[in-house]
């Protein structure tokens, strides 16, 4: 048997467990299982692995994104870059080949760390840029945030992180101006404001002044749409939640896996 797996806290907005189980069903992968794995304290992930020795890989959602980067024993350049992961490949290693390779755990396996949300992000909003979606802002500072801002930087889009509090190059809601969303046109949401159960809560923006001119991408996608996407959309806004993302990362996960 081949398991997989995602951990993170809380779990109950995740689609993964689903899509998975129903992939391994439509391809005919009998011996394979996708477990979610609710893991509050990112301490209990060696303790998780060594339960579960069919764990082949797994992928990892908020709030790990980043913590998970100090069990890692390698990281592939874009998540270097990125500086979080969402997706971990593990390797069962022999002994002798970890004695070799210097890579001694008392795992032995070895853990390398991915970053699918780049991958996903940049496929799923490339077809809806146009020219004057020449900057962005971002909406929260975590995992996902840093995978937003590796493709914006990729794409050549400017870009303004903004969070609940200011720090450095960092605004804060308050010192979102009306100026700065005339003349950006690209929002991203990579916050869990607006998730399910909480569906009534949106990202404090001033809706308003959006225009047919803007693009808001929100990497939720339960529910469809969100209420960030919902005002988005009553002012004339094209819209775009993280249903679409969250396939194409998850694909790429399992080619990660399966190399």
């Amino acid at each position: 048997m081949k398991k997989f797996g995602l951990i993170g806290y809380p779990l109950t907005h995740s689609f993964s467990e689903k899509y998975f189980k129903e992939k391994f069903e439509r391809e005919g992968y009998e011996d394979y299982v996708y477990e979610a794995f609710p893991l509050q304290n990112l301490s209990d992930l060696p303790e998780l692995i060594k339960a579960n020795p069919d764990l082949c890989g797994l992928n990892v959602t908020v709030p790990h994104k980043i913590g998970v980067l100090y069990y890692l024993d390698k990281l592939d350049p874009a998540a270097k870059a990125i500086d979080a992961v969402n997706c971990i490949k593990i390797v069962n290693q022999h002994p002798v080949e970890a004695f070799f390779s210097g890579e001694l755990s008392s795992l032995q396996v070895r853990l390398e760390g991915y970053n699918t949300d780049a991958y996903g992000f940049e496929t799923s909003l490339k077809p809806l840029l146009k020219k004057h979606h020449s900057k962005a802002l971002i909406l929260g500072a975590g995992g996902a945030a840093r995978a937003v801002a590796y493709v914006l930087n990729k794409l050549g889009i400017a870009y303004k992180h903004v969070s609940r509090r200011a720090i450095k190059k960092q605004l804060s809601y308050q010192q979102v101006t009306d100026e700065l969303i005339r003349e950006t046109f690209l929002i991203i949401n990579t916050t869990p404001v607006g998730t399910y159960p909480n569906v009534e809560a949106s990202p404090d923006i001033p809706y308003e002044l959006l225009t047919s001119r803007h693009l808001l991408y929100d990497l939720v996608y339960n529910p469809t749409e969100t209420e960030f996407l919902r005002r988005g959309r009553e002012h004339g806004a094209s819209i775009k939640n993280g249903l679409e993302m969250l396939h194409l990362q998850a694909e790429k996960s399992w080619d990660i896996w399966n190399q």
